[in-house]
């Protein structure tokens, strides 16, 4: 049927179209602050969703932008509900697990400082990375000490593990 006779306008269509976030398949482990984030992210889209809805009856942005508010509320609900909070404290503070702070060093011996942490909480420029990450999983369970294999994209390589270490505030 061609779309002269369909009552959805362009806008409508692209708003079909807006992809949901993929919610992943893997456990939701965050940590303390990590659940914090996730709650008040949540918090922050509802105050947007409530903004928009009432300005969106005539204003194309605002509804293109609510539809975007909402699938993001949809995926950061879904996080908060499968969130699994795991305390760093718990953790065997000689081994590399969820929460650690580990220090590494690459194939051309520099120094690197990652947190394991919740899909939600990376953020690789600040350190942060997931722990379904592939380094992340290199590291787990490895002592300082250690040298682990990394496999990459760009081809396996090795980095030695120097500390480990435990926030105190998660």
């Amino acid at each position: 049927m061609s779309r002269a006779f369909v009552k959805e306008s362009d806008e409508d269509l692209a708003a079909g179209e807006l992809p949901e976030r993929p919610v992943p398949s893997h456990a939701n482990y965050v940590t303390p602050h990590g659940l914090e984030q996730l709650q008040a992210r949540v918090r922050v889209l509802q105050e947007q969703r409530e903004q928009l809805a009432s300005r969106a009856g005539d204003d194309s942005q605002a509804k293109q932008k609510l539809r975007e508010v909402e699938r993001d509320q949809r995926y950061f609900n879904a996080q908060l509900e499968r969130a699994t909070v795991v305390d760093p404290a718990g953790q065997p503070q000689d081994e590399a697990h969820f929460g650690a702070v580990v220090k590494i060093v690459d194939e051309k011996g520099r120094e690197h400082r990652f947190n394991i942490v919740g899909d939600d909480e990376a953020d690789v420029a600040a350190g942060k990375i997931s722990w379904a990450s592939p380094l992340a999983k290199a590291m787990m369970s490895a002592k300082a000490g250690d040298v682990v294999i990394w496999h990459r994209p760009a081809g396996d390589t090795e980095v030695e593990i120097t500390e480990i270490s435990y926030p105190k505030n998660g």
